[in-house]
């Protein structure tokens, strides 16, 4: 009989016990247990889209205004954004590998940048035969596979580019070109369009093209090798940001900043800075916060079952020191911030 007594007194007090507070401190383990279930989740919440955003780099603030763009997308319209790129925009099979690596995880959708128009097609093709959509932004491939092209209309840039340099040359005189990657689907049409757009200058001759590879260095060591060569140049447009600041460094190096006219592509941080001391004389700028948006925004619509157009135009807009404080110039130039007193 007391054996039964103890047992159900042993019981009894395990029940209290268990209906109190523990004052004893808690484990690692148990405070990660007892955190708010979305702190703890590693994977994608239910009925969230995994979108994969591959820009071609991922060094230069271009690429990091798309992932704010890509990322605002992904707030707004619940889906999950994988942002992973090559660290170089020359690095084409370190990006094939990278949309390898994502259909192997079967994301839900591909938005990318190309490194390069050819290289990417068979990737892409293997994408859509798993059942994953793609969306080009930026830079497109030579294949009607993508759903959508999202992107600056790369070659009436450049046309307006050779225009805007043209007037600040007075329509006559020498200029060098300086787009960056041979085979680039943006580069090829920007080299394009400001050729282009010559040809209504007869007066003006394009004495040298050159590439930079997207590397300051190298478009540094560009232009200094065309002024070396051409002492009368009047004008250079480099068609990216990387070779507008190496085009900087060498007419600053030189002496020949605001007596060679630099029209540049792209409106980063420092490239605005040229502007405002007068090495750069015109930005050619795109809008990279819609590029990523309206990227990751076309592969929801579509794998919404809703239409999504084939080709997205983002826009361009010539800044020079007249209209940079305009208001619709700021929020263009800044978008994720407040402008810029």
């Amino acid at each position: 009989m007391h054996k039964w007594v103890w047992i159900s007194v042993l019981a009894l007090l395990v029940a209290v016990g268990c209906g109190q507070p523990s004052t004893a401190p808690q484990s690692e383990q148990s405070k990660q247990a007892a955190k708010p279930a979305a702190e703890n989740q590693t994977e994608p919440a239910a009925n969230r889209y995994r979108i994969a955003v591959i820009p071609k780099g991922l060094v230069h603030q271009f690429w990091l205004t798309v992932k704010a763009g890509a990322e605002a997308a992904g707030a707004e319209f619940g889906a999950d954004i994988i942002w992973k790129g090559p660290e170089k925009e020359t690095d084409i099979p370190k990006q094939i590998n990278i949309v390898e690596d994502m259909i192997s995880a079967k994301v839900d959708a591909i938005v990318m940048a190309a490194c390069d128009k050819k290289a990417l097609v068979s990737r892409i093709e293997e994408a859509v035969r798993a059942g994953i959509p793609v969306v080009t932004i930026d830079s497109g491939v030579d294949s009607d596979l993508p759903i959508s092209f999202v992107a600056t209309d790369n070659v009436a840039g450049a046309r307006k580019a050779a225009e805007t340099l043209a007037k600040l040359i007075g329509e006559e005189g020498k200029v060098g070109l300086l787009p960056f990657v041979l085979g680039a689907a943006t580069s090829d049409m920007r080299e394009q369009g400001f050729k282009e757009g010559l040809q209504q200058f007869p007066k003006i001759q394009l004495v040298a093209t050159r590439y930079s590879e997207s590397d300051v260095a190298k478009g540094m060591a560009a232009v200094e090798d065309m002024l070396t060569a051409n002492p009368d140049l009047k004008g250079i447009f480099a068609a990216n940001e990387s070779g507008a600041m190496g085009a900087v460094q060498a007419l600053e190096a030189t002496g020949s900043a605001g007596k060679v006219k630099l029209v540049a592509f792209d409106a980063a941080e420092r490239e605005i800075e040229a502007l405002k001391s007068g090495t750069i004389q015109a930005l050619i700028v795109q809008n990279p916060f819609r590029m990523g948006y309206d990227g990751v925004k076309a592969a929801i619509d579509y794998l919404q079952g809703r239409p999504v157009e084939k080709r997205i135009d983002t826009g361009v807009t010539v800044v020079t020191m007249e209209n940079l404080n305009d208001p619709d110039v700021q929020k263009l130039l800044y978008p994720t911030t407040a402008p810029a007193q």
